[in-house]
């Protein structure tokens, strides 16, 4: 106990360790029982039940995704939070069911992103790459990073300080424009991230490419986010959440400007 107040309490990093453990704990308890209710339909009906005991949640006749208790959640603990601002150990207690919430939200993030339900279609692969983004930015917080880069300490001028700051947000915003939202995320919290991502081609489908790129650039651009490139994403998606039912899902016909995964959050 005295390493954890020591290393977590004291330094400020308790809630932030308990934040992350709900929400990877959560995604992988969500994600086991959602494979296992899905695997259960597609058996055939005169197979007898394994006793499993996991389905869907129906109140008056519609279907609760769980996406539902996770916003309950996070909205229960961020209140208790702002209103009591409890010590140790019950701001741990907190942390860890609003990562449990974001958890069971951002797992369904494809559902209120398209307004369907797609969680087992092509347009569901979403939710694992909010998931991905949000696992990430909970590591990199654990690990004290500024939003905005270190804090001026005073050894360095403001103007400078702000100037750097100024160049930080502008290569995250260099890498949304490009199409790279995870790493512009990222970035935001991780400078180096976000400068490597600004500089790196931008994807083919974004802003940044149809508006600059010239045609020899825009062909190099599609042979870096090439089908190859999709797929080897697509696989540890698919390893994480489970694959995708093509028949499930209301993915747009694509275009040669539209490579597969294009519209993906990365």
């Amino acid at each position: 106990m005295d390493w954890y107040q020591r290393v977590l309490v004291d330094t400020g990093r308790a809630a932030a360790v308990w934040a992350l453990i709900g929400f990877l704990v959560a995604f992988a308890v969500t994600r086991g029982i959602t494979r296992r209710i899905r695997a259960r339909k597609n058996e055939p009906a005169d197979k007898p039940d394994d006793g499993g005991g996991f389905s869907d949640i129906y109140i008056g006749g519609v279907h609760v995704h769980h996406q539902v208790w996770g916003i309950l959640l996070v909205l229960l603990s961020g209140l208790l939070e702002f209103r009591f601002s409890p010590d140790s150990p019950w701001t741990e207690v907190l942390a860890a069911l609003f990562g449990v919430g974001a958890a069971l939200t951002l797992d369904e993030f494809a559902l209120w992103f398209h307004l369907d339900d797609v969680y087992w279609g092509e347009d569901g692969r979403k939710s694992i790459d909010a998931i991905l983004i949000g696992g990430a930015l909970g590591a990199v917080l654990l690990l004290e990073a500024s939003p905005v880069g270190s804090t001026n300490s005073g050894d360095v001028p403001t103007w400078l300080f702000l100037l750097l700051v100024g160049f930080h947000l502008a290569t995250a915003g260099v890498c949304f424009v490009k199409g790279k939202i995870a790493t512009g995320l990222i970035g935001i919290v991780v400078p180096i991230v976000a400068t490597v991502g600004a500089i790196r081609l931008a994807k083919p489908s974004s802003v940044w490419a149809r508006r600059r790129y010239s045609d020899a650039k825009l062909i190099r651009s599609r042979q870096r986010f090439d089908v190859d490139y999709h797929r080897r994403r697509d696989r540890l998606r698919d390893l994480l959440g489970g694959a995708p039912e093509p028949a499930a899902g209301h993915r747009k016909a694509e275009t040669p400007t539209d490579p597969p995964g294009s519209g993906e959050i990365s």
